[in-house]
C-alpha cells in the first residue's frame, strides 16, 4: 500500500479508531460507518480494510464485511505501513526547532538522527527536500547549515508583502479565467474544514490545503511567472504557517474568508475578489507575526 495514498491515511485512522475505542477481537467494522466518521467515500475505506486484512489486523466474511481480528494490545506486533504524515511531521518539527532556536545555525546528521530518531537515509531525504526549498545548505561531510535570510521574521514579512501584491494582481490579469470545477471543489473543501476538518486533519495537511487554494487562484491568471513566484514563497512560508495551525481557532476566520473569495470569483466580481484577497493576506500576515513572536 502506497504510503502517500488516501487509503494509507485511512488505514492509520482505522488503527487509531481501534486503539482509541479499545475495540476487541471480533468487533464488526462497518465500512459505511467508518466512511461517515472520516468524511470520505466507501472506496478508500474498503481499500484500507483490505490492506489491513493482508496484515492480519482485520478479517472479512462474505456478505458481512470486516471484523477486527486482533486486540488493540497486539497492534504493536503488526508491521503496519509507515504513517504517511510522519515525514511531513518531522519536516515541520525541524522548521519549528530552527525558528525557535532549539537547533543551531549548523547541525550534523548524527545530531539530527539522535534528536528525531531517524536512520540516515530517511533523514537525508527530508534534508534534501528542505535544501530544494532553499532554507538549508549542505556543508562538506555530514553537516548542514540553515540559511538565516530565509528563516528570519523579515523574510516572512517580505513574503507576505510579495503575495499581497502578486495574488490580487493575478486576479486582474487580462487572461484570468476561473476554473469553475476546481473553485467549487475548493469551496467544498473549505466548508468541510469548517465542519470539523480543522480539528481532524494534521498541520501538514492544513498547510497544504491553504497553499493549494492560493496557488489555484493565481494559476487562473494564466501567468506562469506569477504562479512560480507564489509557489516559491508558499514553500518557505509553510514553516511559520505550520505554527499557526497549532492554534486551530485562528484558522476558522481564514476558512470563512477563503469561501468569500471563492464566492466573489465565481460571481465574476474580480475587482472585489482582488481587494478582499489583499485584505485577507494582510490579516494572515498579522496572525503569523503574532504566532511567530
Amino acid at each position: 500500500m502506497a504510503s502517500n495514498s488516501l487509503s494509507a491515511q485511512i488505514a492509520w485512522l482505522i488503527v487509531d479508531h481501534i486503539r482509541t475505542n479499545q475495540l476487541t477481537s471480533g468487533r464488526h467494522l462497518p465500512s459505511q460507518a467508518l466512511a461517515d466518521a472520516f468524511r470520505v467515500s466507501r472506496a478508500p475505506v474498503s481499500s484500507a480494510l483490505k490492506a489491513l486484512e493482508d496484515l492480519g489486523v482485520v478479517r472479512s466474511e462474505p456478505n458481512r464485511g470486516y471484523f477486527l481480528a486482533i486486540d488493540p494490545k497486539d497492534l504493536r506486533n503488526v508491521d503496519l505501513p509507515r504513517d504517511p504524515d510522519e515525514e511531513e511531521d518531522i519536516y515541520f518539527a525541524i522548521a519549528e526547532h530552527c525558528l525557535s532556536g532549539k537547533l543551531g545555525a549548523q547541525v550534523t546528521e548524527s545530531e539530527l538522527m539522535r534528536l528525531y530518531r531517524l536512520p540516515r537515509g530517511r533523514l537525508v531525504k527530508i534534508l534534501n527536500k528542505i535544501a530544494q526549498e532553499g532554507w538549508i545548505e549542505r556543508l562538506p561531510g555530514h553537516g548542514w547549515e540553515f540559511r538565516p535570510t530565509l528563516t528570519s521574521r523579515e523574510s516572512y514579512e517580505a513574503g507576505y508583502r510579495f503575495r499581497a501584491i502578486v495574488e490580487p494582481a493575478a486576479i486582474l490579469e487580462p487572461r484570468f479565467r476561473i476554473n469553475v470545477e476546481a473553485v467549487r471543489a475548493a469551496r467544498q473543501q473549505q466548508q468541510e474544514l469548517l465542519q470539523g476538518g480543522l480539528l481532524r486533519l494534521s498541520g501538514a495537511q492544513l498547510s497544504g490545503i491553504d497553499s493549494e487554494l492560493h496557488e489555484l487562484i493565481v494559476a487562473c491568471s494564466g501567468n506562469e511567472f506569477m504562479l512560480e513566484g507564489v509557489r516559491r514563497v508558499n514553500r518557505l512560508q509553510r514553516l511559520i504557517e505550520y505554527r499557526m495551525t497549532l492554534d486551530r481557532s485562528l484558522l476558522t476566520r481564514q476558512c470563512r474568508e477563503h469561501v468569500k473569495i471563492l464566492d466573489l470569483l465565481e460571481a465574476g466580481d474580480l475587482p472585489a475578489a482582488a481587494s478582499f484577497l489583499h485584505r485577507h493576506i494582510d490579516g494572515t500576515a498579522v496572525m503569523a507575526a503574532a504566532v511567530g513572536g
